[in-house]
């Protein structure tokens, strides 16, 4: 029997729905939910993030400004405006658009943001309240993927996580992420890496597969048990002269294939890369929900 579709995009809709109610009720009270987004360059995949990402801003009411600047903008430069947005009462969330250029740290510009403006959720003072059990804000891959989870049925609680890769944005965030002892986590997690032995035996095991490689079609059939839950976060490019672009958009995991064996699998595209964004505008309310309380406290 076909694995259930997990359905990103259907789920985002949802969240988005919810955020428009709580983003009124921050208007009654004189807040507008405010996102600044820099784009330093002219990366075309980059423009194409920041674009989806001002547009699902107006959508659900939330005021957003983007800054672009040419690649050759100095990184002092850079700094400048994040300290000027720092203090910006108007603004809650700040990202930069990362990969910025080679010569800008993006270790100096994630720690120039306010923690309290970080919706992005890489500076380490957030990175740290994570480990600790007591998050502000989470980054918006994990977070989207545990709301797929969450949503779909498929609460990870008592489970065997296998997650596949242990990059910055989702395998290292996500692992203690979901086995923390708290709603949505609770699992008992194993990430596998290139230096993990019996990859094979360890990926049977998955009652949750998470596959984060950036290898396109990684995982097939034969690597997983029936009945697992795939989650794919994986997005490349694949030759396809059928297509108008000459290519075709597919993730880490053979869908074809483990699609008839898994119990539930996001598809690629419509998975998990409507949630990022989701998850981004829901830090961004939370941010302003924060600052609302604070105000309102003093």
């Amino acid at each position: 029997m076909p694995a259930e579709i997990i359905d990103g995009k259907k789920i985002s809709s949802e969240i988005k729905e919810s955020l428009k109610e709580k983003i009124e009720d921050l208007k009654k009270g004189g807040e507008v939910p405010g996102l600044a987004a820099i784009l330093v360059g002219d990366n075309p995949a980059s423009q194409v993030y920041v674009n989806m990402k001002a547009k699902a801003c107006e959508k659900v009411g939330i005021f957003s400004e983007v800054y672009r600047y040419p690649k050759e903008l100095p990184e002092s430069e850079l700094l400048k405006k994040i300290d000027e947005l720092n203090r910006k009462k108007t603004i809650h969330g700040i990202l930069v658009q990362f990969p910025t250029p080679r010569r800008i740290s993006e270790e100096k510009v994630i720690l120039a943001i306010d923690p309290k403006k970080d919706v992005d959720g890489f500076h380490p003072f957030n990175v740290g309240m994570m480990l600790a059990g007591k998050p502000t804000f989470l980054p918006c891959t994990p977070l989207g993927i545990q709301e797929l989870l969450l949503r779909s049925g498929n609460d990870p609680s008592g489970k065997h996580v296998v997650i596949l890769g242990r990059g910055s944005l989702v395998g290292r965030p996500l692992a203690p992420m979901l086995y923390q002892k708290t709603k949505g986590a609770n699992a008992t997690v194993t990430v596998c890496h290139t230096g993990t032995k019996d990859l094979l035996g360890i990926t049977k095991q998955a009652d949750i597969l998470v596959a984060a490689m950036g290898r396109a079609k990684f995982v097939t059939a034969d690597m997983v048990k029936p009945g697992v839950v795939v989650i794919d976060v994986g997005t490349n490019r694949m030759e396809d002269s059928t297509t108008k672009s000459g290519y075709r958009l597919v993730g880490d995991v053979d869908f074809d294939s483990v699609s008839q064996v898994a119990k539930a699998i996001t598809p690629v595209p419509g998975g998990v890369g409507p949630m990022t964004i989701a998850m981004l505008l829901s830090n961004t309310v939370k941010a302003c929900e924060m600052l609302s309380t604070n105000r309102s406290a003093d």
